[in-house]
């Protein structure tokens, strides 16, 4: 089973009400969430770690992640508000503002820390759930406690105007990349992160604090991925682009899955990839986003609609 291990939150996307003024929808949502819906989606078995919101937010992030086959067993409800972001589209990219403080999943507390079962082989962190406290701390502890036994994950996916202490979350993502197994990032993300335009030198420094596998997404241009044996790369699958949210969680979740399927999520399996496995996995989260662009919001694709 994978964990994913991060935020959940409402989005309030942008639509027209029937009087023809601008309105907001609420929708579930959150970076780490939609990985794990994906997941569920592409048939990989999967849970969710989260604090979730004991009110009817919490109840609907509840049921979205459960209608999508994600296991809820290891979700910690607590008495708080829930995440709200909302969002704003230009040319199809998303921007978001984030309503955080006091929330259920931002005050998840170390002591709530899941004991993990067997059947749990990978663990995936990621979003803005790493960049303020006490969560923060939270996912830190728990990818330390778990990344010398099982496979672990991470995304960033960096929001830069939801960071207050770059220092203190830079050093973060640096510890947290380097205990991971596989570490994937967004062109943007990287050069956010390492400085320059140079993708291959960059990922190549990533993959020297650790990572066996880094994964660079670079939107239309596609997918790339960097072992120490050398760089797998796959094409963008071209489709017609409603709006970018849920994109780069999607590709994560494809990536996870075709591992999971092909029998290698495992420190030794995934110490040792092919460039057929890796090609397969980059190709199913392309393919697996390709979808999730061409329509609106974060809706990640099932099995039969690949």
């Amino acid at each position: 089973m994978i964990l994913c291990c991060g935020e959940s939150l409402i989005d309030m996307l942008p639509r027209q009400a029937t009087t023809g003024e601008n309105a907001f929808a609420p929708h579930a949502g959150g970076a780490v969430f939609n990985t794990a819906i994906a997941l569920g989606r592409l048939g990989a078995p999967v849970a969710m770690f989260t604090g979730l919101a004991a009110d009817f937010f919490g109840d609907l992030l509840a049921e979205t992640l459960e209608s999508s086959k994600v296991s809820t067993q290891y979700v910690h409800r607590a008495d708080a508000p829930c995440t709200v972001a909302f969002v704003k589209l230009v040319d199809g990219h998303a921007t978001y503002a984030f309503y955080d403080e006091n929330t259920a999943g931002r005050m998840l507390p170390t002591d709530a820390l899941p004991d993990l079962a067997d059947d749990v082989n990978a663990l995936f962190f990621g979003g803005i759930s790493l960049v303020v406290e006490p969560c923060g701390a939270t996912y830190e502890a728990l990818m330390t406690r778990e990344a010398a036994k099982r496979v672990t994950m991470i995304d960033p996916n960096i929001r830069p105007g939801f960071i207050k202490d770059e220092a203190a979350y830079r050093a973060r993502i640096d510890r947290m990349m380097g205990m991971a197994d596989i570490v994937k990032l967004s062109d943007e993300d990287l050069a956010w992160l390492m400085g320059g335009e140079d993708i291959d030198a960059n990922a190549a420094q990533v993959l020297a604090m650790g990572p066996k596998l880094v994964c660079i997404t670079r939107g239309k241009d596609g997918a790339s991925g960097y072992t120490a044996n050398g760089r797998v790369d796959v094409a963008a699958n071209t489709v017609t682009v409603v709006d970018t949210v849920g994109a780069g969680d999607t590709f994560n979740a494809g990536v996870l899955a075709s591992l999971e399927q092909a029998g290698v999520l495992s420190k030794e399996g995934v110490a040792n990839l092919s460039d057929e496995v890796i090609a397969n996995a980059l190709s199913l989260g392309a393919r697996s986003a390709a979808i999730t662009v061409s329509r609106a919001g974060a809706n990640p694709p099932w099995t039969h609609e690949l």
